[in-house]
């Protein structure tokens, strides 16, 4: 049930009395109880609970672009979405004060998220009652398999980004009004122990085996993906969100160690076979404006050299990291060249640019991408000349974008921009969530097994000769073949990634060939940048990568932290002297 909450802290003149709340039922939202009398209208209501889901993180990402500078996975530095608020360095707070600038971007997927965890947790209360029924016990069952799926990603991408959050259940408990009483916060990992319960027992609905007609496979306008969702089909891709959330709720090292690697490894084993295709639709399927505005680049989106930089063969990186933070990078855009085949091959920005216009058509030698459901031979392009930004600070400035998502942007599967199949989870972030866990226990043979999948993987395009030849891009580097957690990744003086060490603002950092791990974060990172929500920011939180003084997550929205008693200071989040959760100084020095 949706209901509204007026939240005593926020109303003029009135005397703050603890947890005071007022529950106000709104007839006209589709989440109360009262429109959702019948089975029939529960179900229809169920079925459109993925899309507004989604939407809660894809259509209006406002947490994510700020993750996204953040975590030097963009750069830009407009008001935007408070993307110029959280670009700098000294990071500013995630400020939660009462009428902060940022507090509806800051707010917009708790809510949406909570909303739909207490939709998900209405209709499984309807579904334990002892004589309701949808129709049969197959249909009961694959029903019940998805409002589980839906609480638990619902309450997982929350604790994934705030700090403390509402355990939304089937069995809170109800006022007399039959709407459920909102419960206490509690701090994110709690929130995640409910989220992988809610997923555990959705993977255990799906593989009831319970009979009858109506069961699965989902109806094709629930979920919208290109792949038929029969519960095998359907498992895999709740034991792949499952992995996802279990590894990335971390705050720190410390906390990332701890993972029940076992658990992710096993999920991830066993979950998607193939990209998840979701069709982005303007009128009747899912959005996502979260890659559609970057790519309109322009101001919005350049690739700051402080990650991709490592690729870089030439010295250019060196030089950067060595300089002060303040001039780092001068007067030029940064330029590089690198062995990485995901990247613009050439020795100069014009022959680069020559190597991939994704603003053409895909032939010869597929050095464009516009025409629609077309693969670019890169992730990255050197951009046009005309398309350059200013950055400020220059630090931000360099040649590149990412382009491997440019002919959805454009073309969508060739009616429309911006519509068709787009991968919202991808196999590759399966295996090196598997790789991950693999290192970390030690077995090194199969970790390297796994990232060398995609480090090596060699790319093929059309030719005059060769007109039908498929576009497949690829980084084509050298294997990894020293299974151990020390020895430098092959390459020599051509390596990637060549890793930066006291790279800190004052200047005189120095870089060198990364090992095994820092092979995989690289992998993980081109191979899943602006594929799933905040990806960076996420890895780079648990693997200690964030810029010192990075928020590590966002508070509770101030509105209901004080409807649940808190004051003052307590409506900043709890943590360190200035109320907010930060990140030590990075493993890069930064």
């Amino acid at each position: 049930m949706i209901r509204s909450l007026i939240r005593c802290g926020a109303l003029a003149g009135v005397v703050f009395l603890g947890a005071c709340e007022l529950v106000v039922s709104n007839p006209n939202n589709p989440g109360v109880i009262a429109v959702k009398t019948t089975p029939a209208d529960l179900e229809n209501f169920l079925g459109t609970q993925y899309r507004r889901w989604h939407s809660g993180l894809w259509g209006g990402a406002r947490v994510g672009y700020m993750a996204l500078v953040m975590s030097f996975e963009d750069f830009s530095t407009l008001s935007n979405n408070c993307l110029g608020q959280r670009v700098g360095i000294p990071r500013a707070a995630n400020n939660n004060a009462i009428g902060n600038v940022c507090g509806g971007d800051q707010a917009a997927i708790y809510y949406t998220h909570s909303e739909v965890a207490r939709g998900m947790a209405d209709v499984l209360r309807r579904l334990d009652e002892p004589d309701f029924t949808f129709g049969t016990d197959a249909q009961n069952d694959r029903n019940r398999a998805f409002a589980e799926f839906l609480l638990g990603v619902s309450l997982g991408y929350v604790a994934m980004i705030y700090d403390s959050a509402a355990v939304i259940a089937a069995d809170d408990p109800l006022a007399a009004d039959g709407t459920a009483i909102p419960q206490d916060l509690t701090g994110y990992k709690e929130v995640m122990e409910a989220a992988i319960a809610a997923l555990d027992r959705s993977v255990a609905a799906a593989t009831s085996g319970a009979t009858g007609s109506n069961g699965f496979p989902l109806p094709a306008n629930w979920m919208f993906a290109t792949t038929t969702m029969s519960s095998a089909e359907f498992v895999k891709v709740v034991r792949s969100y499952r992995a996802r959330l279990r590894a990335n709720v971390a705050r720190s090292p410390a906390e990332r160690a701890a993972v029940d690697w076992d658990a992710v490894i096993a999920d991830a084993e066993n979950g998607l076979t193939a990209d998840l295709l979701i069709t982005t639709s303007s009128v009747t399927g899912p959005t996502n404006g979260y890659v559609n505005q970057m790519y309109a680049f322009s101001t919005w989106h350049q690739m700051t050299p402080f990650i991709v930089g490592m690729a870089d063969k030439t010295g250019a990186y060196a030089s950067w990291i060595a300089e002060p933070l303040s001039s780092r990078g001068g007067t030029a855009a940064f330029f590089m060249q690198t062995d990485d085949l995901r990247w613009p091959q050439g020795a100069t920005r014009t022959a680069q640019q020559a190597d991939l216009n994704y603003k053409t058509n895909s032939f010869p030698a597929g050095n464009g991408c516009n025409n629609g459901a077309t693969i670019c031979k890169r992730y990255f392009a050197n951009r046009p000349s005309g398309d350059d930004a200013a950055a400020s600070p220059v630090w931000g400035r360099s040649n590149y974008n990412h382009i491997r998502w440019w002919s959805w942007r454009t073309s969508g599967s060739g009616t429309q921009a911006a519509n068709g199949p787009f991968p919202f989870f991808v196999k590759a972030e399966l295996d090196l969530l598997a790789a991950e866990g693999k290192y970390r226990k030690g077995d090194f043979a199969g970790a390297a097994a796994l990232i060398n999948t995609s480090r090596t993987r060699q790319p093929s395009f059309p030719t005059t000769a060769s007109p039908t030849t498929p576009v497949v891009a690829g980084a084509g580097l050298p294997a990894i073949v020293a299974f151990d957690a020390t020895t430098p990744v092959p390459g020599g003086a051509s390596c990637v990634p060549n890793v930066p060490s006291n790279a800190g603002a004052n200047g005189g950092g120095t870089v060198a060939c990364g090992n095994m791990w820092e092979a995989l974060k690289w992998e993980k990172r081109m191979e899943t940048a602006y594929t799933h929500f905040m990806a960076w920011f996420l890895d780079s939180r648990g693997w200690g990568d964030l810029a010192e003084g990075t928020p590590i997550d966002w508070a509770a929205p101030f509105e209901d932290l004080q409807a649940r008693g808190r004051i003052g200071p307590q409506i900043y989040s709890t943590g360190t002297a200035d109320g907010y959760h930060r990140a030590p100084a990075s493993t890069y020095g930064w």
